[in-house]
């Protein structure tokens, strides 16, 4: 008996292997078929810049032909390419032209995702006075996004200096006269890791203390605080040193930190965007739609693959959007898991029914950047706190490779695109 049953599983065992080996031919055929009777692609592509084609300024070898291979003999792309950094010092269009700079082909700013261009879908903040944290250009960058009445976190250090007290040489000991006329912060904007972050954390915890009203004392906490808009959560990033450096969201860490410590309560974001939000996802995907369409593309982008080199950033992120799309596509309702931001609930009618839902987000992982196999494995978890805890598998890359040239290499065998 127990040996007809041994035979009888393997039997089973050797039909599902069959099986499946046919439901993958015809997946294959109907994606030549039906996704390429016209020359041109059924799938976009989203790929992280720092660790991936360049690390500091310097391009990475394996990027410069690779990127070749996605332009036609005019230099224009064949395939719907957006870029997906969380970098937010720079305007997008002077990204476009780095990009353009380090590849050798035209790359407009269409095609670039900063960790802030998701804020530009935030209309009901654009009107409020808004304190702005970060470095670069960031005033115009908070202008062009849609925000009107702007301050410094300098701006801030200037009306209020006895408020800047930790670095003794650049303490100020007359108070400003015009502080009683400031107006209050309605809400902050936090677009990346400042140069001071002394002066940063101490003035942004006072503006959160205070319900945005420095220039008032205040009898009791008001919480919950103002609210607060945060760009990038990277803990580190890889440049042109041999070790990760840190990110914007090592300072975030610190600014959550020490709030509960002063506060006793938990820091509160409105809103987190850049990776590993699905909300930067679900932007960039919208923008892989409309290029697709720019290029002469009438069908649906029914697939999506995600190129970086941070598990906790890009590979949990396209894992989180991947989980998003595949619950509306099999439930057809707009309930996501347990994981993600309720992206419905954050930008309302932006994201209302959509017709171009992909059927998938396929993460590829190179080993070019922050992501080490050996120091990884070892390491605790780098993830946003808000996003936390995370399950394994969802920090687990779909594809490992070498380098951006191997993940365009992947891409095109799975896709049968040339």
């Amino acid at each position: 008996m127990a040996a007809l049953a041994s035979n009888v599983r393997q039997q089973l065992e050797r039909k599902s292997t069959v099986i499946k080996f046919y439901v993958e031919v015809l997946r294959n055929w109907t994606r030549h078929y039906c996704g390429y009777k016209d020359g041109k692609p059924a799938f976009g592509l989203l790929f992280d810049i720092d660790g991936v084609i360049v690390r500091g300024k310097k391009v990475l070898p394996s990027a410069l032909e690779s990127f070749k291979r996605l332009v036609d003999s005019e230099g224009r792309f064949r395939i719907p390419t957006v870029f997906v950094t969380n970098a937010g010092n720079a305007l997008r269009h002077e990204k476009a032209e780095q990009l353009s700079c380090w590849l050798e082909i035209e790359v407009n700013e269409e095609q670039v995702v900063m960790a802030h261009s998701p804020l530009r879908m935030f209309q009901q903040y654009h009107n409020k006075h808004v304190l702005i944290s970060g470095q670069g250009p960031i005033v115009e960058i908070a202008k062009n996004l849609g925000f009107k009445k702007i301050v410094t976190i300098d701006q801030m250090r200037n009306a209020f200096p006895l408020l800047d007290a930790v670095d003794h040489k650049r303490r100020i000991s007359v108070p400003c006269t015009f502080e009683q006329y400031f107006p209050r912060i309605e809400a902050i904007v936090l677009f990346g890791e400042p140069v001071r972050w002394e002066t940063s954390l101490q003035l942004l915890i006072d503006t959160l203390m205070t319900d945005g009203m420095l220039a008032h004392p205040v009898s009791h906490l008001v919480y919950p605080h103002i609210p607060l808009l945060a760009c990038n959560m990277d803990l580190q990033w890889m440049a042109e040193a041999w070790m990760p450096r840190f990110g914007h969201g090592a300072f975030l860490l610190c600014l959550e930190n020490l709030y509960k410590k002063v506060t006793g309560h938990n820091l509160i974001y409105t809103a987190l965007v850049g990776k590993p939000s699905e909300i930067t996802y679900h932007h960039a995907h919208h923008m892989v739609v409309a290029q697709a369409k720019n290029i002469g593309i009438d069908h649906c982008v029914k697939r999506l693959y995600a190129i970086g080199d941070n598990i906790y950033t890009d590979v949990f992120g396209a894992n989180l959007y991947d989980c998003y799309l595949s619950r509306r596509n099999i439930q057809g309702s707009k309930r996501i898991v347990n994981k993600e931001r309720n992206i419905e609930e954050l930008l309302g009618s932006d994201s209302s029914e959509w017709d171009h839902v992909a059927e998938s987000c396929s993460s590829i992982l190179v080993q070019t950047g922050v992501y080490s196999e050996g120091v990884q494995s070892g390491m605790l978890d780098h993830s946003p706190r808000d996003f936390l805890p995370v399950e394994e598998k969802l920090r687990a890359p779909k594809f490992t490779v070498e380098n951006v040239s191997n993940a365009i290499d992947l891409i095109f065998h799975k896709e049968g695109f040339h």
